[in-house]
C-alpha cells in the first residue's frame, strides 16, 4: 500500500524492511534470545524513519510504523513469552521516550476487513507469517484486539479506516482514496 501511495502521489515510501534489520534473521532462529534486541531495533528504525519524514520535503508514509511496532508486535511478543515482563517494560520505557521526541502521526490509515479474508489474504501472500512460528494466522485475532485497544486511544479525527473488504488484489480503490485524504497534506 505504501509503495502504492508513492507511485500515485509521488509521496516517499518508508518501509518494514526485515531483509536489513541486523537481528531479524537471529530472532527467527531464537526467540528468546534476540526479540529484545530485535524490537529495540524496530523500536529504533521506525523512529529514525519518521524523524527522516519529518525532515523530508515529500509526505512519507510508512507501511506501519513505531507506534504499531511497539502496541502490536512488541505486545504480542510479550503475550507470546519470548520478552519477559522486564524485557517488555524497557521496551516500553524505549517507545515512551522515541514517542516523546517526535510528534504523533498526522494520520493513521486502517485497511479493514474481516480475519478469515485477511487469513486467505496473507496466505496468499509471499509474507514472513508463519516464518519460525513468530507470528502465525493464529495470532491474528490478537494483532486485530491490540490494534482496537490502540486506535481507542487515538484522537478520531486521525484515524482513517478503509474498508478493503472488496479490493482487487492491488487495492486500486483504497489507493485512490487514501490519497484523496492525503491530498489534504503538505
Amino acid at each position: 500500500m505504501a509503495k502504492a501511495l508513492a507511485r500515485v502521489n509521488g509521496y516517499q515510501a518508508y518501509f518494514e524492511s526485515h531483509e536489513d534489520r541486523p537481528f531479524q534473521p537471529l530472532f527467527s532462529r531464537d526467540v528468546q534470545r534476540y526479540a529484545l534486541p530485535n524490537q529495540i531495533d524496530y523500536l529504533l528504525r521506525r523512529a529514525e524513519q519518521e524523524r527522516d519524514i519529518r525532515k523530508g520535503e515529500l509526505t512519507g508514509v510508512q507501511d506501519g510504523g513505531l507506534d504499531q511496532d511497539f502496541f502490536l508486535y512488541t505486545r504480542l511478543f510479550h503475550h507470546k513469552g519470548f520478552l519477559d515482563n522486564q524485557e517488555f517494560a524497557l521496551c516500553q520505557r524505549a517507545y515512551r521516550a522515541l514517542r516523546a521526541g517526535l510528534p504523533a502521526p498526522d494520520l493513521i490509515v486502517r485497511l479493514a476487513a474481516p480475519l478469515d479474508l485477511l487469513r486467505g489474504r496473507l496466505q496468499t501472500r509471499a509474507r514472513m507469517i508463519d516464518l519460525q512460528q513468530i507470528v502465525t494466522l493464529d495470532d491474528l485475532p490478537r494483532l486485530e484486539s491490540y490494534l482496537e485497544e490502540w486506535l481507542e486511544r487515538i484522537d478520531p479525527d486521525v484515524v482513517f479506516t478503509v474498508d478493503v473488504t472488496q479490493e482487487d488484489p492491488q487495492f486500486s480503490q483504497a489507493v485512490r482514496t487514501i490519497a484523496g485524504r492525503l491530498k489534504r497534506f503538505p
